[in-house]
């Protein structure tokens, strides 16, 4: 699936496993393992935190990020027939990766302060599901379906999932879903609020595409505040929360988009956002 209206950047990460595109504010990580359902293999991995690692490293150039995948599926998880062989070879071990590999990922993606958006196809599952709920947002073709996954494998969960479900559907919710596994569909997902926006099949990319770019274009510093004061004040007291946000709002109230914005908005003119 061509990524329109992008082009490779010179730090693309892995050049057959993970795609790294940045234009017009949107840094576009694309996962290409089209023939496993983009499982996650360590080449997989690798890339993907080389990518992310780029977005951190282009700064102000990222006002938006964009966490996409190539061909039927958004991610079916870990690759099982790698951890099948690791079983085998190092039982001992076997699931050091977990540490030195999937913690990393996922703070890494976690932590990144732009708005960032999942455009989802297909399976999206286990630690799928684990990386999809780092995002901010999330576009689902109708047809995706979903899981924790893990349990039916005899495990109990990694990637970030047993706190991010529960922020995504509740903890009531998340409390059913971790032990049983089930499947559950698009529709689900966006009646429960893990899904924001609902699309036709094999338009998530371009949908997702499209609200990055309106996100890149908008007061990239009100973003990342609103953003680390929605991850952060989360069980604080009202004061707490309101000094936060009253610290915010001068930081933001200095900037140039906050100032020019007041002065186009009262000469009736639509605002332009720089991004700074």
């Amino acid at each position: 699936m061509a990524l329109s209206g992008t082009t490779p950047s010179t730090a693309s990460a892995d050049e057959h496993r993970v795609g790294y595109t940045l234009q017009d504010g949107v840094a576009v990580i694309e996962l290409r393992r089209p023939s496993a359902g983009n499982a996650l293999d360590q080449a997989l991995r690798h890339g993907l935190l080389a990518a992310v690692r780029q977005v951190h490293a282009d700064g102000g150039q990222a006002r938006a990020v964009l966490l996409a995948a190539h061909g039927k599926h958004f991610c079916v998880g870990q690759d099982l027939k790698e951890h099948a062989h690791a079983l085998r070879t190092s039982p001992e071990s076997a699931f050091d990766i977990v540490r030195a590999e999937y913690n990393p990922l996922v703070e890494e993606v976690y932590a990144l302060p732009q708005p960032v958006i999942a455009a989802i196809e297909g399976a999206c599952v286990g630690a799928g599901l684990g990386l999809a709920l780092c995002a901010d947002l999330r576009v689902s073709g109708e047809n995706a379906r979903f899981s924790t996954a893990f349990t039916g494998i005899g495990l109990a969960a990694d990637s970030g999932l047993s706190g991010t479900l529960a922020q995504a559907v509740g903890p009531s919710r998340a409390a059913a879903m971790m032990p049983l596994g089930d499947r559950f569909d698009a529709e689900s997902a966006h009646q429960w609020g893990l899904v924001h926006q609902l699309v036709p099949d094999g338009c998530a990319l371009a949908e997702g595409l499209t609200l990055a770019r309106r996100l890149a274009a908008g007061p990239t510093a009100a973003y990342i505040e609103a953003k680390a004061l929605l991850r952060n004040t989360c069980g604080m007291q009202l004061p707490a929360v309101l000094e936060r946000e009253a610290a915010a709002q001068q930081r933001l109230g200095r900037t140039v988009d906050h100032q020019a914005a007041v002065q186009t908005f009262l000469g009736g003119r639509r605002p332009f956002f720089a991004g700074s």
